[in-house]
């Protein structure tokens, strides 16, 4: 008998020599390397030549990938224009699933080539920091401007955001977008791999991962759990608000559980650790104080069902302590996907190229005549 497998769990749809993922002893590793050795001693551009190409960069090889990532900071004046006329409450992921499908008119003819991908690539990733950051400077009610080169590319993100940012919160976000880069085959990757098996072009297929990350079931889930922290509001209200919620009120808990993992989440304990360092004001720190009694809370009921936290319970602290507003979170989830799926399309078009196209088992009715 023929049977489907719901939301194509457990189905395998490619080869992969990017991310390894143990969910039942909470493992996680890029290209073999620990993803908190990563997160906390590499840097976002060694970890996407990596993820890219294979092998880290030597000091020539990294200088050259980010003058060419810095060399497309600009965005093109038409680019400029679609996000000066959106309105400032325009979903902010939305704004860069339609820049990017702009971006995509000019690619008609793109061909996938390992040269032809080398060079695109470092242009992508320019080109989206400079939208995400005018994106955030859009909404935020300030003017688009060109990001001027920092030291890294955290660096020059934040600085394109605020104008200036301290040591502390470049670390922190340089760490995020190592732990958020890759995750296997989520549904945003998996869309972007539908489009390019079609080998339609890489803004294309980020603009369908894009599309597919604006799901609450996917991309929104650090916003979430930051809302579900206000709605606590005290620490001292934990205890009662997870009781009448989570156990008898039958909510969902956000920032726990994950498909893949039957314990601890690995990234949860690098955005924990900055999450600690980062919350300084009485706010952030109240924040912090009921997350830690609602994990605590959380655990206890369902840790022995394989329910624990997952990175998105802490990332949202962390990107409010770096200075973004909740609705910014999910458009940093998606900056920080960009070099993952982009190796995924690569490693696939490249090794494996067949077009993407499953069936579905029919069971409507026979035939029919057509009435008189």
């Amino acid at each position: 008998m023929e049977e489907i497998s719901p939301g194509l769990e457990n189905v395998y749809i490619k080869y992969t020599e990017l991310t390894y993922i143990d969910g039942q002893k909470g493992i996680m590793r890029y290209r073999g390397y620990d993803i908190n050795d990563l997160a906390e001693k590499s840097s976002f551009e060694k970890v996407s030549y990596l993820m890219l190409y294979g092998k880290f960069p030597d000091d020539s090889e990294l200088k050259d990938f980010k003058k060419r990532i810095n060399d497309h900071l600009v965005l093109d004046n038409y680019l400029k224009d679609i996000l000066k006329s959106l309105p400032e409450r325009s979903d902010s992921l939305g704004i860069l699933q339609t820049l990017l499908s702009a971006r995509a008119s000019e690619e008609s003819n793109y061909k996938y080539t390992k040269e032809n991908d080398r060079e695109k690539i470092p242009e992508i990733l320019g080109s989206i920091l400079s939208m995400v950051a005018n994106i955030y400077r859009a909404k935020s009610g300030n003017n688009i401007i060109d990001p001027e080169p920092g030291e890294n590319y955290a660096e020059t993100f934040l600085k394109a955001c605020f104008g200036s940012v301290d040591k502390d919160r470049v670390k922190a976000m340089d760490s995020a977008l190592i732990l958020y880069m890759d995750h296997e085959i989520p549904a945003s990757t998996t869309a972007a791999l539908v489009t390019a098996s079609t080998l339609s072009d890489m803004y294309s297929s980020l603009a369908s991962a894009i599309a597919a990350l604006r799901g609450p079931l996917h991309g929104g889930a650090a916003e979430g759990a930051y809302r579900q922290f206000l709605e606590i509001g005290t620490p001292d209200n934990v205890d009662k608000w997870f009781s009448e919620n989570i156990l008898n009120g039958k909510r969902r808990l956000v920032g726990f559980g994950h498909r893949v993992y039957r314990t601890y989440d690995p990234r949860l304990k690098t955005f924990k650790k900055y999450a600690d360092i980062l919350s300084t004001t009485e706010e952030q720190k109240n924040i912090l104080e009921i997350a830690k009694k609602l994990e605590e809370n959380g655990v206890k009921a369902f840790g022995s069902k394989g329910i624990y936290t997952n990175t998105d319970f802490y990332s949202g602290m962390v990107f409010n302590a770096i200075g973004f507003p909740v609705d910014m979170f999910t458009t940093l989830f998606g900056l920080s996907r960009i070099s993952g799926i982009l190796a995924h399309i690569t490693e696939y078009v490249e090794t494996q190229e067949r077009l993407i196209r499953p069936r579905a088992i029919y069971r409507g009715p026979g035939e029919r005549k057509y009435p008189e």
